[in-house]
């Protein structure tokens, strides 16, 4: 690999990823700080802040900052989570130092003009009303809120309508000051970059970011239990989550497998099932989402038989799953993983989430190792693991009275366990 890690005396960990190749260059910052890191009062603050840093420095204005950017032809952007916070760009190799001073300067001297920050707060309180509008985003919103209840984990990253507009800025700079500190703090850069020039640029342009890593967010815990709301639709929405594993969890690569197994493509069980042979729905998935400490496992549907379907294949893929599958499954998550390489913006994003998540970057050889491991008996041992840690969280909405029957079918999977 052509990685080079340096953590600078502030603690910002720099990283880069040489690919001779390319002409141009992908990099940005992470911060391991996202939604859960808010405080009750502060819902919807980590998504503000991402919006509002590019919103005008005591430098450029919020037109500026747009401006150099795109003339030399690159684009700038952010994306926020539930426990990162990025902010990235993707420019010509000669335009990498440019690229960081921006980076550096929204993050380090952002004003939160007040007119501006009106205008952001209207555009989230869109994107709020756009989300309620959306059966099939509303009801994942709602699985999180039970999956995990009263918890920052469980509420939306958007914000409610309420908070969103309680925000000022006080509120926004001691969000700021109290987690976007340098140990929790990354910046990569993959392409046609050099280790020491950007290793040398960013402990120029981020000497601001000093002090003690930012408050650890509390221990997730997994609830449970049903949401369901009736609405006048043309399709029932129902969603279920049961408690996975976290990242760090030696068991999260064959859990991850037992996922792909049950819904990862137009071969996995569901897909066969529920629409190949039966033809209840257009499109079905499974998915596991690792955080730090904690998992969920996931799945979709839209009808009470969809639902006996769904709740049949996971048992049955927990005592049956065989060697074709594994192998079949297997090689989509190398491929995607390899696929992947060809991206530098795939690889800084993949190189950060590792040190920041796991703490050091994880060699893809490694990973690959890794998923080669799985076999047939720890992916059927992740699944009845699975089933039996008991738990389920399910939210619905749609017409009919099929919901609250749908839910109880789904339970049924976890009281096989009892």
């Amino acid at each position: 690999m052509t990685v080079e890690v340096t953590k600078l005396q502030s603690g910002i960990t720099v990283v880069t990823d040489t690919m001779p190749q390319l002409e141009t260059a992908a990099l940005g910052v992470w911060v391991g700080v996202g939604s859960r890191d808010e405080r009750v009062n502060e819902h919807g603050i980590a998504h503000m802040l991402e919006h509002m840093a590019f919103k005008g420095t005591r430098r450029r204005s919020a037109r500026q900052i747009a401006e150099e950017i795109e003339a030399v032809g690159g684009d700038l952007n952010a994306a926020t989570g539930a426990e990162t916070t990025a902010y990235y760009a993707r420019v010509l190799k000669a335009d990498v130092p440019l690229a960081l001073d921006v980076l550096s300067d929204i993050l380090s001297e952002p004003v939160f003009d007040r007119d501006e920050l009106v205008r952001e707060q209207n555009v989230i309180v869109q994107e709020i009303g756009a989300v309620a509008d959306a059966p099939d985003d509303l009801v994942f919103e709602y699985l999180h809120a039970i999956t995990f209840p009263n918890q920052s984990l469980g509420r939306s990253i958007l914000g409610t309508v309420k908070t969103v507009r309680s925000f000022n800025d006080a509120t926004l700079r001691d969000y700021l000051t109290r987690n976007y500190r340098a140990p929790d703090m990354v910046v990569a850069a993959a392409g046609a970059v050099d280790h020491a020039a950007v290793v040398d640029n960013v402990e120029r342009r981020f000497a601001n970011f000093i002090g003690p890593a930012s408050p650890t967010a509390d221990q997730a815990r997994f609830g449970g239990g049903n949401h369901i709301e009736r609405r006048d639709l043309e399709q029932v929405h129902i969603a279920m989550a049961l408690p996975g594993v976290a990242l760090t969890d030696p068991t999260v690569y064959s859990l991850d497998t037992f996922a792909n197994v049950l819904g990862g493509g137009m071969s996995s069980r569901l897909f066969q099932e529920a629409r190949e042979k039966r033809g209840l729905c257009y499109s079905i998935a499974a998915f596991h989402v690792p955080y730090s400490d904690i998992g969920m496992f996931g799945l979709h549907a839209g009808t009470e038989e969809l639902m006996r379907v769904i709740v049949g294949e996971i048992a049955g893929a927990a005592e049956t799953v065989a060697e074709p599958e594994i192998a079949r499954a297997k090689a989509q998550m190398k491929a995607g993983l390899l696929m992947a390489l060809e991206s530098s913006s795939a690889r800084i994003n993949r190189l950060a989430s590792n040190i920041i998540m796991r703490g050091r970057p994880i060699p893809i050889e490694e990973l690959v190792e890794k998923i080669d491991a799985v076999t047939v008996e720890t992916v059927r041992a992740a699944g009845r693991a699975l089933i039996a840690r008991g738990q389920m969280a399910t939210a619905a909405i749609g017409p009919g009275s099929g919901l609250e029957s749908a839910a109880a079918i789904a339970e049924s999977l976890t009281r096989r366990a009892a």
